[in-house]
């Protein structure tokens, strides 16, 4: 075997690889956005569990456009629905976010 089928090998792998790693960054893309589709859904429902999940993405900016006031309101609708860790962290962001803290910054 001589050196230069070698790296035609090596360039072979690696443009699979490159291929496989697209096709796998665009599949997990499109799952992620499902996955905020549903939450969406399961928190206009009235799902606890669904609008804290949805309210920590606003809050952070994972996977949607970091909004504090989505995030506060998705906070409010789990805390008035009875949920203790919505309201916990609905407390928390009402604190940092009125008392002293960075307005521009969730």
């Amino acid at each position: 075997m001589r050196y230069s089928d070698i790296e035609f090998y090596v360039l072979i792998g690696l443009a699979l690889f490159t291929v496989w790693f697209i096709i796998d960054t665009v599949r997990y893309y499109y799952g992620q956005k499902r996955q905020i589709k549903h939450l969406h859904r399961f928190a206009r429902e009235g799902e606890s569990d669904a609008q804290v999940a949805l309210a920590k993405r606003y809050q952070k900016g994972n996977m949607v456009r970091k909004s504090c006031q989505n995030a506060i309101f998705w906070y409010q609708k789990a805390a008035f629905s009875g949920d203790e860790r919505g309201r916990s962290y609905f407390k928390k962001f009402l604190e940092n976010y009125y008392n002293g803290g960075n307005k521009d910054k969730c």
